[in-house]
C-alpha cells in the first residue's frame, strides 16, 4: 500500500544527513529487480552505476549495489523513525534473508535487524 509520503525527493531535513543505514541483501546477484520492487511500491529509481541503483522516497534514500559474490548491498540515509518501515519494505520486495544497520551520527550502532527469508 503506497502511502502520501512515499512519492518525491528526500525531505530536506534528511537530506544533510551523512549515511546513516547499510545493509545486505544475502542471495540477490543483481540489484535490478530489487530496485524494480522499490519501483513498483512507489519509490524513486534512478540508475547510480553500472549495475547499481539509487531508490527513494521523502524519508529514505539509499544505494543498491551488487557485492562480490550474490549479495547486494545497501546503503543511505533513512529517518531514523522510519528504520522499521525500511525492514517492512524490504519484506514486502521480496529481499528475503538481509541485514540492516542504523547509525547516529556518531557512528554509533542504534539498532540493527536481522530477517531470515
Amino acid at each position: 500500500m503506497k502511502t502520501p509520503d512515499d512519492h518525491g525527493d528526500l525531505a530536506p531535513e534528511w537530506a544533510d544527513l551523512s549515511n546513516n543505514v547499510c545493509g545486505i541483501l544475502y542471495g540477490h546477484r543483481d540489484a535490478g529487480p530489487v530496485a524494480e520492487r522499490f519501483e513498483r511500491l512507489g519509490w524513486r529509481v534512478g540508475s547510480s552505476s553500472w549495475h547499481g541503483y539509487e531508490v527513494g522516497t521523502t524519508w529514505c534514500e539509499v544505494e543498491l549495489e551488487p557485492a562480490e559474490g550474490p549479495d547486494v548491498l545497501l546503503n543511505g540515509v533513512v529517518a531514523p523513525s522510519r528504520f522499521d518501515d525500511l525492514a517492512a519494505v524490504l519484506t514486502r520486495c521480496g529481499a528475503g534473508t538481509y541485514t540492516l544497520e542504523l547509525y547516529d551520527e556518531a557512528g554509533d550502532l542504534l539498532g540493527e535487524i536481522r530477517r531470515e527469508g
